[in-house]
């Protein structure tokens, strides 16, 4: 029996990466070349500004990252793992960033793969893997967010048309977007409608200041009389059920988010602590912070983990490793209830209980690690 090497990570415990494949070792590596090179650099004048940077979309749509998981009409094809992977490498650069892939592949690609018509498919999946164009997913509003059932958005046929009207509220990029999935209430129940956002009475603003997600847009969208030919309509979305299998996608992305926001924490503080000299040696030598250190490690790896078994679980059955049992799950013997909606709670929790851990910046400790408030969301 071969003895995994020791990973070079020093918050990897276990040898995180003799679970991995080749290819998904690859794509991490490609991914968090680009996070290194082109957003940590740059990620504190974008969350000062409170800017998105928009330019850096090509970039991400030339790496694949967009739609990844999806197959076909320009996207990648990846697998649930790699999806992963890129998101917590984009995640250790920027919560934020991270999201917008989420909101761009998991919500709104996601909505029309899934429900929409051969038509639709073809209209907009290839421009939105392409970063051409950037979408928006419109679930929630001012008094309908945990309970969107209760949606007062609504749509109503005249003629062969169907006329919105309605608000949603907290609807990240939705002023930059070229295409919003808008969720509204109909005489046959809630129903999904792609709206192109140069529509007349569509209007998407800003929602300022933030305190966190500040390099990320979130947004109020205001539909007035907003007037849509029937073939808008997602034809194969009836009901929750629709939108529900959009956040579960997104809500798996969370969960390796967090894991990576919190592996950038943990690097920071690790690297604070052999820096900052107390009584003529470092932080780092003493075993109090030691002990810190190590428990951080732990709950990382536990995290990583779970968010590694889901992602097998997710994925077709066939072992793409001989190296891994974790790659050989089957569907035999599923939950009844979907891992990925509920391991995003524990896994921002772990991530959390990792940041408070960390030192954070006052003005007595100007050279403590810095991380950005972090707000998971899809």
């Amino acid at each position: 029996m071969t003895t995994p090497e020791l990973s070079a990570d020093p918050s990897d415990l276990i040898s995180f990466d003799s679970l991995l494949t080749p290819e998904e070792l690859e794509l991490r590596g490609t991914v968090r070349e680009f996070v290194n090179a082109q957003i940590k650099p740059n990620i504190a004048k974008w969350f000062e500004a409170a800017e998105f940077p928009l330019e850096i979309v090509p970039e991400m749509a030339k790496l694949g990252l967009l739609g990844m998981h999806l197959k076909g009409y320009g996207c990648a094809g990846r697998s649930a793992v790699e999806y992963g992977l890129a998101g917590a490498e984009l995640e250790a650069g920027d919560s934020g960033l991270r999201t917008f892939v989420s909101v761009q592949g998991s919500l709104a690609m996601s909505a029309i793969y899934k429900w929409g018509s051969e038509e639709q498919k073809q209209e907009w999946l290839p421009q939105m893997a392409a970063g051409e164009a950037i979408g928006c997913f419109g679930l929630t509003e001012p008094t309908a967010g945990s309970d969107p059932s209760s949606m007062t958005t609504n749509a109503k046929r005249d003629g062969d048309d169907w006329v919105l009207n309605g608000t949603k509220r907290w609807i990240g990029l939705a002023n930059v977007a070229k295409v919003a999935v808008i969720w509204a209430q109909t005489d046959d129940g809630i129903r999904g409608f792609v709206v192109p956002t140069d529509t007349a009475g569509y209007k998407a603003t800003p929602i300022e200041p933030k305190l966190s997600m500040r390099a990320s847009i979130q947004c109020e969208i205001e539909l007035m009389d907003v007037r849509l030919p029937a073939s808008a309509m997602l034809p194969e979305a009836k009901g929750l059920r629709g939108p529900f299998s959009c956040l579960n996608e997104a809500r798996y992305g969370i969960i390796w988010g967090a894991m990576g926001a919190a592996r950038d924490s943990f690097e920071a503080a690790l690297d604070y602590s052999k820096q900052r000299m107390q009584f003529d040696k470092p932080l780092a030598g003493y075993q109090l912070t030691q002990q810190k250190l190590v428990d951080m490690a732990l709950e990382i790896n536990k995290g990583f983990l779970l968010a590694l078994q889901i992602g097998r679980m997710k994925t077709p059955v066939r072992c793409r490793t001989t190296r891994s049992r974790w790659a050989s799950s089957t569907t035999a013997a599923r939950p009844s209830r979907s891992p990925a909606r509920l391991a995003p709670s524990w896994a921002a929790t772990a991530s959390r209980w990792t940041t408070r851990r960390c030192a954070m910046p006052t003005t007595s400790n100007p050279c403590a690690p810095t991380r950005a408030p972090t707000r998971f969301t899809p």
